[in-house]
């Protein structure tokens, strides 16, 4: 009883009021980005070679196929029945074209394997057209492919290691296209958008703007832009968009609790804040056994045919009422203090995250919880 209280003294002084911390100052790059900066999907379909027999199987239709319109375009003449080969299998390529990229850049793909191949270890991606939406291609695969993963099969046994059907080229892909970003758009307006979209940041990076650059420069359109006049030449944009990145804003902050069930992870602003509330934690374990025994007739001299093996189940139920019984009252606090006088009681992590969603649920917790 007494180490009782002596940790209920403890929680009850760590669970003071906490004054919420002001927003970080942040340059404006860190909340977005300009309309038309923007990066963009490739995608692309080829074949694999040189697989030590961990391949697609004849199975696969599209990879015969795929193989023989390689073969016939480099002056082969084959039929799919004269391909049997297991070291050749069918891929998607995909890769990120950057707002920046120029012809003759180098970029990271990604090959994936669409057929039942057990392994893309040791293949070789033969040269494949990246196409963007628009079905132009703008980047060119090849290259040896690099796998963190393997897999070795042997009469019914299997050893395998991470995920081997996917791999990595890094800088296997060739810029032939650039993409042109038009950051000026009609009116000789700059759009920036926000990444996490609020109408008082949106406000605030308007007035800090106007602050820098002149009143009437910035206007908050929504919550998610922010439309900025532009009143040089082509030749000052850059220096404009530079001069722009480098304005500091304050950002709202959203009050939010992130709840990770799978790993029993906590992440809450340290200015999240919880009205008076009681809070009692039980410790009640249920244990259900139950043990299955064969009951088995002897017999003496003969065969009963009509006499059958009894099976009797025994069930025992156990209740443990726990000793980590806890019951607590707290003021005006925040999610930080009440998280860290529960860690000081030796409270875990999943108990924790109960707590704040029963919490929430009371109506006593003022933020969003985000269960992921």
């Amino acid at each position: 009883m007494r180490a009782f209280g002596l940790a209920a003294a403890a929680l009850l002084a760590l669970a003071l009021p906490m004054t919420p911390a002001a927003a970080q100052s942040v340059p404006l790059k860190g909340l977005g980005r300009f309309d038309g900066w923007r990066e963009n999907a490739l995608v692309g379909y080829g074949l694999v070679t040189g697989l030590a027999g961990s391949g697609d199987t004849r199975r696969s239709v599209v990879t015969r196929q795929a193989l023989r319109n390689v073969l016939s375009r480099l002056g082969t003449s084959v039929t799919e029945a004269d391909i049997s080969s297991r070291n050749v299998a069918v891929v998607m390529v995909t890769a990120v074209l950057p707002p920046s990229a120029n012809v003759g850049d180098r970029i990271d793909v990604t090959v994936s394997s669409i057929g039942d191949a057990r392994s893309l270890a040791g293949g070789t991606l033969i040269m494949t057209p990246l196409l963007g939406p628009d079905q132009r291609a703008y980047a060119l695969a090849q290259g040896p492919l690099l796998v963190g993963g393997y897999r070795f099969d042997s009469e019914l046994n299997q050893q395998q290691r991470n995920y081997p059907t996917t791999a990595l080229l890094q800088g296997g892909a060739t810029i032939e296209a650039a993409v042109e970003s038009t950051l000026l758009h009609a009116g000789n307006e700059v759009s920036f958008l926000l990444s996490r979209p609020s109408f008082s940041t949106s406000q605030r990076i308007a007035e800090q703007i106007n602050a820098q650059f002149g009143y009437g420069t910035a206007t908050a359109r929504n919550a998610d832009e922010v439309r900025i006049r532009y009143s040089g030449g082509a030749a000052e944009l850059t220096g404009f968009i530079a001069r722009l990145e480098n304005v500091t804003v304050a950002p709202d902050v959203s009050p939010r609790v992130v709840i990770n069930e799978r790993t029993g992870t906590v992440v809450a602003g340290g200015d999240v804040m919880i009205s008076s509330v009681v809070i009692a934690q039980g410790d009640i374990k249920v244990t259900v056994t139950a043990e299955n025994i064969a009951s088995q007739p002897n017999f003496l001299g003969g065969f009963a045919s009509d006499v059958r093996s009894l099976v009797v189940t025994n069930t025992k139920l156990e209740v443990d009422q726990g000793s980590a019984d806890r019951s607590f009252r707290f003021p005006n606090t925040s999610v930080a203090d009440l998280v860290q006088a529960l860690s000081r009681v030796h409270v875990d992590t999943r108990r924790m995250i109960s707590i704040l969603q029963a919490i929430r649920t009371a109506g006593a917790l003022h933020a969003e919880i985000i269960v992921q």
